[in-house]
């Protein structure tokens, strides 16, 4: 990935978020949006959001989040000028919850340390 392409994401990233801070607080309140991948030629870009709480509610502020998208597009396309404004599809980013697992599997695997014997 190339160092431009790599800026566009943090860009687009920073913009998104603070449209949904700035414009839908209360909607966005358990939203967070944690990476954006965009196409090398900017047509079209992956939007990665974590939320805060059950699977249900991901799944209601995904369904909420792709309502709004054309709203956030037309905003960030205010904010940044591009050659091509990307296409964003929003995704659930379970990288956290596969860490947390996997940090419990590690535990769960190495052995506790033995406590020093007392004098």
């Amino acid at each position: 990935m190339s160092n431009r392409t790599l800026r566009v994401n943090e860009l687009i990233q920073r913009e998104i978020s603070a449209i949904l801070r700035q414009h839908y607080q209360a909607e966005a309140m358990p939203v967070t949006i944690t990476e954006v991948r965009v196409a090398p030629d900017l047509r079209d870009g992956r939007v990665f959001v974590a939320v805060v709480g059950s699977d249900e509610l991901a799944q209601e502020k995904l369904r909420w989040l792709r309502r709004v998208a054309p709203a956030i597009r037309e905003e960030v396309a205010r904010r940044i000028t591009l050659k091509y404004l990307p296409k964003f599809e929003y995704v659930i980013d379970r990288s956290a919850a596969r860490g947390t697992r996997l940090m419990q599997l590690l535990d769960e695997v190495t052995p506790a340390e033995p406590e020093e014997p007392q004098a």
